[in-house]
């Protein structure tokens, strides 16, 4: 027991002997910074009105193909068996044609990601930059969002730079 205590003892003295530095950590909304950015507003309303309008187009092959559907369900009885299949593979091609294009404007590498990423890496770039200069030049050693990070529960307001990031922008008040 006494080694153990001589031991935490030893340690703690070995630490404390070094010197202490200490770190500055500050806090951004990167909520707050985006929706007093313009460009964010306009790049959003384009993006919005692109998915609206791309949205459309799937709906309607997917009413083509649900429309197709019924017909062949009211109709089956007086159809042949090769007249059947050929309704079938039409009703699942108008199903995959939509499938396809909702895949291509809204899949993980699709239209819509692609033109989300040509409108906002030049935002995310600009504010990027800016809070890279302002740390550096007041030696900031990390720079959490706190509207992204579910972990912070508490955070003085005199550690918010996002006023500061937006002047630093050109967009202060």
């Amino acid at each position: 027991m006494k080694k153990l205590l001589f031991i935490l003892l030893a340690a703690c003295s070995l630490g404390l002997s070094q010197p202490v530095s200490a770190q500055k950590f500050v806090l951004i909304d990167m909520e707050y910074i985006l929706k007093n950015i313009p460009a964010y507003e306009r790049a959003n309303e384009q993006l919005n009105q692109i998915s609206r309008k791309w949205q459309a187009e799937v709906e309607a092959l997917a009413a083509e193909a649900q429309q197709l559907y019924k017909t062949y369900q009211s109709e089956a009885v007086f159809l042949s068996a090769e007249q059947k299949t050929e309704r079938e593979s039409a009703i699942v091609a108008k199903e995959k044609e939509a499938a396809d294009l909702k895949k291509k404007y809204f899949g993980p590498t699709g239209e819509l990601f692609k033109k989300r990423e040509s409108l906002m890496t030049p935002i995310n770039d600009e504010i990027y930059t800016a809070v890279k200069e302002i740390s550096e030049a007041k030696g900031y050693s990390l720079v959490l969002d706190r509207a992204s990070d579910a972990g912070i529960i508490f955070a003085s307001p005199k550690i918010d730079i996002s006023q500061e990031v937006l002047e630093k922008m050109g967009y202060g008040q």
